[in-house]
């Protein structure tokens, strides 16, 4: 599993914009991953999805 951003720049932090296997490893059952976007003076509609 992976998490994939909608409407963030992600500037400098791309590994953390699955999908898994092609930016970032997948999260294993179980384990756990902590994001860290820089949203800065980003605004708008922002959406994940796992």
């Amino acid at each position: 599993t992976s998490v994939h951003w909608h409407g963030l720049h992600m500037r400098e932090a791309n590994h953390m914009d699955g999908p898994a296997g092609v930016t970032q490893c997948a999260i294993k059952k179980g384990g756990n991953f902590t994001y860290s976007v820089p949203i800065n003076e980003q605004a708008g509609t922002f959406w994940y999805h796992s």
